[in-house]
């Protein structure tokens, strides 16, 4: 092994090339001009780009054996940044996994017509419950005709597209097979 190569730390080695953070902080202030985004996600937007950052303050980190000082910034703890939300993202899909059944599973995406969307603005609400209910009788209704019986299903709402437009969508993961009356399994 290179000394350059050895004196890389593990925090260098994890820390991917480009973050959430760089790209809205290099390209975010043009976006927003010529883009109108309702204030939430501005303020998610402002956020991220502060994370971790002086603008946020931070602290100093003493190792109590040797006395080495770190200064490390506070996070935002905004529910959508990346950093902040990696920790309690690995939990969370651990704790899925421990519950999983030893079956196939899958991925299946709902997308609202994107003619929606400007009604979707003025009763949010009201439609997004209907796009849940309408999901879930449309799987539970196939589970039952093709399967006869239940299927497991997870549904998580996606409200933006990856390039942050309006473009609100389930994914759903559902199991590979159903739960009968008899609580037999069918795949």
């Amino acid at each position: 092994m290179s000394s350059a190569a050895a004196s890389i730390s593990r925090e260098q080695l994890r820390r991917p090339h480009f973050e959430v953070a760089d790209v809205f902080r290099l390209h975010g202030a043009a976006y927003r001009r010529f883009n109108r985004l309702p204030a939430p996600q501005l303020e998610v937007m402002s956020a991220i780009e502060r994370c971790r950052t002086a603008a946020l303050g931070g602290h100093i980190d003493e190792c109590e054996a040797c006395g080495h000082r770190r200064i490390s910034y506070n996070s935002c703890r905004n529910r959508h940044c990346p950093k902040c939300q990696a920790t309690a993202r690995r939990k969370w899909v651990e704790a899925q996994k421990q519950a999983l059944l030893p079956i196939e599973y899958f991925h299946v995406v709902f997308t609202l017509p994107d003619t929606i969307n400007a009604l979707l603005r003025w009763n949010r609400r009201l439609l997004l419950n209907l796009l849940f209910k309408a999901v879930s009788e449309t799987l539970l209704e196939f589970s039952e005709r093709h399967l006869k019986g239940e299927p497991g299903i997870t549904a998580v709402l996606h409200t933006w597209g990856q390039t942050m437009v309006e473009h609100p969508h389930l994914h759903c993961i559902v199991t590979g097979g159903a739960l009968t009356k008899d609580c037999e399994v069918n795949n």
